[in-house]
């Protein structure tokens, strides 16, 4: 009897330390039924697991078996701090091995526009924040052009570690890190996602066009309004797309109610509304 209790012992303990690196923030007491809509699991206490994203539907889905709600009252900000402890040992994918740091995410959890890009670069990686080297400084210039500031939006990535000398992400590494990026996107319900290049693009509207493409209008995507544009990457390559991010922030402008301003900041950045 004391070794059948011992056993058992460990088997708990080893069951708790594994819900705690998932993101566990309770005692798991029950199954979500399979069509159990995103708000439902929100007041069972759904706690963020990184397996457990919005299905095309819009419902709660899981894409692992070991998959179990948690109750508990937590916030936006503390799922989004489980998930970030979750990511921050992730080893999906073969990114793991190169990367210096995980970089998850930063900004308002409450921000009604969240910018998607494609994955860190050098800067990113050796500082573990995203949008941080020249293209940062060129999102964070058209943000003000926005009236708005980094510290009201939220910023993340398609894949959360660099791809070595800053190649694309290959499907594989964008398939293992989406869960990530579905579940940041499920707790920050913003107003808002605005994919910045290619892959973010088109890994949120499942398809296979053209950043050119896609650009230029607006999507449905969970009930959230998605804008595609250019990377800010791609702007320091050709200056003369800005004219057309320009024109997309625009729209972005007027699906969050900012009136429409010209930048003020030192020299010219984006032409001025009309031209």
């Amino acid at each position: 009897m004391r070794k059948e209790l011992s056993r058992l012992a460990r088997e708990l303990q080893g069951h708790f330390q594994g819900q705690e690196e998932l993101g566990a923030t309770g005692f798991p007491v029950e199954l979500l039924p399979p069509s159990l809509p995103v708000a439902a699991g929100r007041a069972h206490g759904w706690n963020g697991h990184p397996a457990a994203v919005m299905g095309r539907d819009g419902v709660l889905a899981s894409t692992d078996p070991t998959f179990r709600p948690v109750h508990a009252a937590v916030s936006a900000a503390g799922c989004l701090a489980d998930l970030r402890r979750t990511t921050a040992g992730c080893q999906k994918c073969r990114l793991c091995q190169t990367r210096r740091n995980v970089v998850f995410g930063e900004g308002a959890v409450d921000a009604d526009l969240v910018f998607v890009g494609e994955g860190p670069g050098h800067d990113e990686d050796r500082l573990g924040r995203p949008f941080v080297g020249r293209s940062g400084q060129l999102l964070d210039r058209i943000l003000i052009a926005m009236g708005l500031s980094r510290e009201s939006v939220y910023i993340c990535n398609i894949v959360k570690c660099r791809p070595p000398s800053n190649r694309n992400p290959r499907p594989d590494e964008i398939k293992s890190c989406e869960p990530y990026l579905l579940a940041q996107l499920n707790h920050l319900k913003p107003k808002v996602i605005c994919a910045l290049g290619t892959f973010a693009a088109q890994t949120l509207l499942g398809t296979r066009e053209s950043i050119s493409r896609l650009r230029g209008r607006l999507y449905r995507y969970h009930d959230i309004e998605l804008m595609a544009t250019f990377h800010p990457a791609y702007l320091l390559r050709k200056p003369l797309a800005k004219k057309q991010v320009w024109d997309d922030m625009q729209k972005i402008q007027e699906v969050l109610g900012i009136p429409p301003g010209s930048y003020v900041g030192k020299g010219p950045y984006l032409p001025p509304k009309g031209k």
